[in-house]
């Protein structure tokens, strides 16, 4: 037989047996189609930055943040400042520039101060009690003490005067851990504690028993969450994870914990100054800046679901939040209506009361339950509810906004479960892909039946999407079926339709022109530059990238006979790679039947001649020109795979040798 050409089509396909999707790939990891050749992924590095808090340097628990980023923002302000904002589930930070310091801007709940019997502790021991009457915190918050002017039995101030985490004792005590063993026991001191709001959970849990949820939870979409949820003994009450929505107004940004109170935050003239963000108030006794920022009319909402606002038209908009006040028309104004859209005045981030002089308003939608998504799209604003998709756009007055509806019967993961790539929004849907482009359209994916047959609907809100346009991809995020954490990925290459997918625990992901790579945030309190380098940076030193492509299986001749391979021609490039001689595997997997399981097989190395540690590409490839193996079967597939430190490989079209065998 004459040598065969292993040609296949660009693109995975699990929609059915590996048999009946002959002549395309099956299975993959760490691997994209780029121009129709399946290549490994780029690498990604670790950013740098340092954490601080009030100006002085704290380490973390782990990385250089607290907790798990679900949001990233990146911005840059009118004195140049280059901005990224990451919102956790414990915090809220801004850090200046790749590399830069994570300062923590999380907004405060409480200040007080107490005199006189503010430490309770015990000889020898570095446990010290906060006595503070109705602190109002949970286990694990974050308090800032301040204003202790010397020694408590024996805890110098500077021990004291810093940030902690809280142990819940009851409502009117807590413990921190000091640095410092007290050298007495009694109760002493005066301080002021600040303490930030309280944290959020980094996955959908589910309570049981009386009080499981929230104190004083509202309903913010899926599910309904906090005390008195009417939830008997024994029975589940979700929990919630804590997700961040925020945008820039100009220089200031706002910013928005789901089911939360709207903040604001404004940049210093110092760029190495960050004041905390503040709640957005008609009250807000804030003396910086004599609260000319922050300082709003009575109608500002004062909890919502999402904030965002619109570029052009110049709004900042609540999706999800609570009515006017009573006295001004609204309904039930301190409880959060998950289908109100409200929005203040153009120009005016504080005008929230809709007058003849003004242009503020709301509208609420009528379809689904809870507004789940938005985003800002072309000329207009889309909303997702979990039963329909909107259209906002910007009419003028008087009516300000109109809505239409796009899309009837429709679903979404969660909040971040979209993206925006050239004009067209693309979507994670409850059971299959949807993109708009004009109109709502089922999106074709060959991996249907492999996502969506082992996924965790449970913990949906974690999912999101992004870009990364470089290679004209869309990437979305998920967790598989026995996972509360993500742990897949599936890539969607709009540009030449194509599906990829693999492994990688990710938690967000932006795709900012305003930084040099794609920026994602892992698990272990780092941000990670992707397409940086082709190994794993996140680690120090730097660890290998494992990656392999696996084609379906595919018939010798007519599948009548078995087929012997003997020898195969290798056809591939190492551009990109980052060491002398790099190599990767080749194999053949044989099966005698397509119900049998693969056969063991030699798997040979193709190792390019060249040196990529001085030079990163060559105008002639040169690697090992033909693997010998011995492999006997009906059918096979083809793997190519790569586990070495600098290894850059994409995929030409390589031959086999086969000759007939017998039929037994």
């Amino acid at each position: 037989m004459p040598l065969q050409k292993l040609q296949l089509r660009p693109g995975v396909n699990r929609e059915s047996t590996s048999l009946s999707n002959e002549g395309t790939w099956f299975e993959m990891d760490k691997v994209r189609f780029r121009s129709g050749y399946p290549e490994k992924i780029g690498g990604w590095v670790r950013d740098t930055g340092g954490y601080f808090v009030n100006g002085v340097s704290l380490p973390p628990e782990t990385g250089s943040y607290w907790g798990v980023a679900r949001a990233l923002f990146n911005w840059i302000t009118l004195a140049g400042f280059n901005l990224m904002a990451v919102g956790t589930n414990l915090k809220y930070y801004i850090q200046q520039t790749n590399g830069g310091s994570f300062y923590d801007v999380t907004p405060l709940r409480r200040t007080a101060t107490i005199t006189g019997t503010a430490f309770t502790t015990v000889n020898a021991s570095t446990t010290v009690t906060v006595n503070d009457p109705g602190h109002g915190a949970q286990d694990g918050d974050f308090v800032t003490i301040s204003g202790v002017a010397g020694a408590v039995n024996g805890i110098p101030a500077a021990a004291l005067n810093r940030e902690f985490r809280i142990v819940y004792v009851n409502s009117n005590s807590y413990t921190i851990t000091t640095s410092s063993p007290a050298t007495s026991g009694s109760t002493a001191g005066t301080a002021t504690f600040a303490y930030q709001i309280q944290i959020g959970s980094d996955v959908y849990t589910v309570g049981v028993g009386w009080g499981a949820g929230g104190w004083g939870g509202v309903t913010t979409g899926s599910p309904s969450t906090g005390w008195g949820s009417a939830a008997p003994a024994g029975v589940g009450v979700g929990v919630q994870l804590r997700l961040w929505s925020q945008d820039n107004f100009g220089d200031y940004l706002v910013l928005n914990p789901r089911g939360g109170a709207v903040y604001l935050w404004v940049p210093a003239a110092t760029p190495t100054i960050y004041n905390r963000a503040q709640v957005l108030s008609s009250t807000n006794t804030n003396t910086q800046d004599a609260q000319q920022y922050w300082l709003t009319d009575t109608s500002c909402p004062t909890v919502a679901n999402i904030v965002a606002t619109s570029d052009t038209s110049r709004f900042v908009i609540a999706f999800g939040c609570n009515d006017l006040p009573a006295t001004m028309g609204g309904v039930a104004p301190t409880t959060l209506d998950p289908l109100l859209v409200r929005w203040s005045d153009q120009e005016d981030y504080k005008v929230w009361y809709p007058q003849a002089t003004n242009q503020a308003g709301s509208y609420r939608l009528n379809i689904g339950s809870s507004i789940v998504a938005q985003l800002q799209s072309r000329q207009e604003i889309l909303i997702w509810t979990d039963a329909a998709l909107y259209s906002m756009q910007y009419l003028g007055p008087p009516l300000v906004w109109g809505f239409q509806i796009l899309g009837d019967n429709i679903s979404i993961m969660g909040p971040n479960a979209t993206a925006t790539a050239a004009n067209i929004t693309y979507w994670m849907g409850k059971d299959k892909f949807y993109m708009y482009s004009g109109r709502v359209e089922t999106l074709y994916c060959p991996l249907r039946q492999y996502i969506f047959g082992d996924i965790n609907l449970d913990q949906s809100y974690q999912f999101f999407a992004s870009t990364n346009e470089a290679f004209n991809e869309i990437w979305f995020f998920y967790c598989s079926a026995n996972s509360n954490t993500i742990d897949r990925y599936v890539i969607f290459n709009h540009l030449e339709k194509i599906w990829a997918y693999g492994n990688l625990a990710r938690t967000a992901w932006i795709d900012s022109p305003l930084r040099n790579f794609p920026t994602a945030a892992g698990y272990n309190g780092q941000l990670i530059y992707h397409e940086d380098g082709v190994d794993d940076g996140s680690t120090n030193p730097p660890s290998p990238l494992p990656a392999y492509i696996q084609s379906a299986d595919f018939n010798i001749g007519d599948g009548h006979n078995y087929g012997f391979v003997w020898r195969m021609i290798p056809d591939i490039t190492f551009d990109g790679s980052r060491v002398n001689n790099p190599s990767v595997t080749f194999s053949m997997r044989p099966r005698q039947n397509p119900g049998s399981n693969y056969g063991t097989a030699p798997t040979p190395a193709v190792t390019s001649t060249l040196n990529y540690q001085t030079q990163r590409n060559y105008l002639v490839q040169q690697f090992t020109q033909i693997v010998y193996t011995r492999i006997r079967g009906r059918q096979m597939a083809f793997k190519i795979s790569s586990d070495g430190l600098g290894v850059q490989w994409q995929l030409g079209v390589p031959s086999i040798d086969v000759r007939p065998d017998s039929r037994r």
